[in-house]
């Protein structure tokens, strides 16, 4: 089944979320199963470790990580159920960096609705991320595999790097592309990576399979961060379920901006330069004319399609499925979506 990838954000919120029903009607079952060891595991004796828990995984979310690990460990032909764990693993350890970078950005609005640590406070969201994780990392143990245990255990440190990457690249308008595409790699591509290699593991696939399945992964997560840089000026905060500008606001050099940097006027540069080196969300509207009539917002999408189009590449060996057609329907809706 051939996926076009570049159809660059002509659909519909409605056909958008039509979209994305179809990809996971696929493994309905296995999603729900995942959602019950989810519950189950959430459980803890300290009652506001069980309130926050429940508040930010209740808050929903696309749940890409989980849908990669079911749907690739399906189109290998898994017929088990270690694969429900993994993929609850995998959230787990996503809500947990959700968690951290909520206060680490000062974000006060996540998927619609009040971050955990505007709730709850700082302190809380992090020592709760730090349950979240060990959690992930005891369930892991049960499962009995070094190389699943190796493949988390890389992803979360590589993770932890890319945060403190993108910390040291806050309020540095001199970024290049090359060390921002190593941040996104490292930050939020490692996970989506893992969850692939995952899925592939569980099957029992050969060591090149599960290499495809986390190439797959990585360029799909590419992808991902680069259309939400694209939303944060471009998006609407009811559709994105956060708040337009942050990424200015937190003086994050994204790859619009970078772009701009590097081919904008002398005085679109300038603007750039100060408001990332202060923060400041005040010229939001310049700067997104400056984004807009620079090319960069087109430029970044073109760099998300091209990711796009290395996934699906990436899965062309796989057996003709109904899973290996919701993997290609993932490439598109990375690059199509508006949230």
């Amino acid at each position: 089944m051939k996926i076009n990838v570049y159809r660059r954000f002509a659909l519909s919120a409605a056909t958008q979320h039509a979209q994305q029903n179809n990809i996971t009607q696929t493994i309905a079952d296995d999603m729900a199963a995942v959602n019950t060891v989810i519950r189950q595991r959430l459980h803890s004796d300290v009652p506001l470790v069980n309130q926050i828990s429940e508040y930010i995984i209740s808050a929903g979310g696309k749940r890409i990580r989980p849908v990669l690990v079911l749907l690739l460990a399906n189109a290998h032909g898994y017929r088990g159920t270690a694969h429900h764990e993994l993929a609850a693993v995998v959230e787990f350890i996503h809500t947990a960096t959700l968690l951290h970078d909520d206060v680490v950005d000062e974000s006060s609005m996540r998927r619609g609705r009040e971050t955990a640590n505007a709730l709850f406070g700082n302190a809380a969201s992090v020592l709760v991320g730090d349950f979240l994780y060990s959690r992930s990392f005891q369930m892991m143990v049960s499962l009995e595999s070094m190389r699943v245990m190796q493949i988390l255990s890389d992803a979360t440190n590589v993770i932890a790097e890319g945060e403190v990457l993108q910390l040291l690249n806050m309020h540095n308008p001199d970024v290049t592309h090359e060390s921002y595409l190593t941040v996104i790699r490292s930050k939020t591509a490692k996970l989506f990576e893992a969850a692939a290699e995952l899925g592939a593991l569980v099957a029992g696939a050969n060591n090149e399979q599960i290499a495809a399945a986390g190439e797959y992964g990585r360029s799909l997560g590419t992808a991902f961060q680069l259309i939400d840089d694209v939303l944060d000026y471009a998006g609407d905060a009811a559709e994105i379920g956060k708040n337009v500008g942050d990424d200015l606001r937190e003086g994050k050099p994204t790859l619009p901006l970078i772009y701009l940097m590097e081919h904008g006027t002398p005085q679109q540069r300038e603007l750039v330069r100060t408001c990332i080196e202060q923060g400041d969300e005040q010229h939001f509207d310049a700067v997104l004319a400056a984004v807009t009539s620079s090319g960069a917002l087109d430029y970044t999408r073109r760099e998300a399609e091209a990711a796009a189009h290395r996934a699906a590449e990436s899965i062309a060996g796989l057996p003709d499925s109904v899973y290996k057609d919701s993997l290609l329907q993932l490439c598109s809706f990375a690059v199509d979506r508006n949230h």
